[in-house]
């Protein structure tokens, strides 16, 4: 139960703060799309026992290189060249648990294993999420640059293209971190959930960088002692509460919230 709780809040941490450019830069498709394209590396991985982290992290990375030359070398658009490559590979994995199905338990795969986590997967997911992490803290001013004004961040000196290929390859690693906690078909919702939530509630986006990760961390918390009460799925449960505080952020935020809108227009 201690390892799931800390492997489920430094999850939803290192998964919070990337959220914030995710959504600044409109790539919450991009993370749906990394997140299944790392199934059949995971499949293979547990197939020749080795760490799945390493294969999730492969084919992570071989997704984001195989989008770009679709994107770049076709008259595709972005958001068909993403659909194309992680669907494609989403079906690889498929089949491969398929045909193995002794070496594979699919369920742990697509949904976490949170109450199955083992020192060795806590020591990989805290030096994954530290690394991600400080690497995000220290290039933030120049990712902020890039997630609001690409043509800006060329001016003054930056790469925008290497900026770009920075994001991606943390969103990589972000996802293989948060792979234990809720399993290939969540990781999207703890992608896009925590930095959702935050920009209805600020327009600062150094608030957000606090905001999103203490409020994806709050929401793992609730979601793990939910799911020990209630007796069902802790994976699911985290990304559940996520769901209710973004709801409640969309009915109430104070400037953005449905009901803060509509209150002056009834007065009136």
């Amino acid at each position: 139960m201690d390892r799931a709780l800390v492997v489920a809040v430094v999850a939803a941490v290192v998964c919070g703060v990337l959220s914030c450019w995710l959504v600044l830069v409109g790539w919450s498709l991009m993370g749906d799309a990394v997140s299944h394209a790392v199934l059949p590396g995971v499949v293979l991985a547990y197939v020749l026992g080795a760490p799945f982290a390493v294969g999730a992290l492969v084919f992570g990375l071989l997704a984001v290189a195989l989008i770009g030359v679709v994107r770049d070398r076709s008259v595709l658009a972005e958001d068909a060249a993403i659909g194309v490559v992680f669907t494609v590979l989403f079906a690889l994995g498929l089949v491969l648990i398929s045909v193995t199905p002794a070496q594979t338990d699919l369920g742990h795969i697509l949904f976490g294993n949170l109450l199955g986590v083992s020192p060795a997967d806590l020591l990989q997911v805290l030096l994954l999420g530290a690394a991600t992490l400080a690497v995000l803290l220290l290039k933030r001013r120049d990712l902020t640059l890039y997630a609001f004004d690409p043509t800006h961040a060329h001016a003054v000196g930056l790469s925008p293209r290497r900026l770009g290929a920075l994001l991606l390859g943390l969103l990589a690693v972000t996802v293989v971190v948060a792979l234990q906690a809720v399993g290939v078909v969540l990781v999207v919702a703890m992608l896009v959930l925590p930095g959702a939530t935050a920009r209805l509630l600020t327009d600062r986006h150094p608030r957000m960088l606090v905001l999103a990760p203490t409020l994806a961390a709050a929401c793992a918390v609730v979601g793990i002692y939910a799911s020990y009460y209630l007796d069902t799925a802790s994976g699911p449960m985290i990304v559940l509460a996520q769901g209710v505080l973004f709801a409640a952020a969309a009915l109430l935020a104070p400037a953005r919230g449905v009901l803060r809108r509509r209150r002056p227009a009834a007065v009136a």
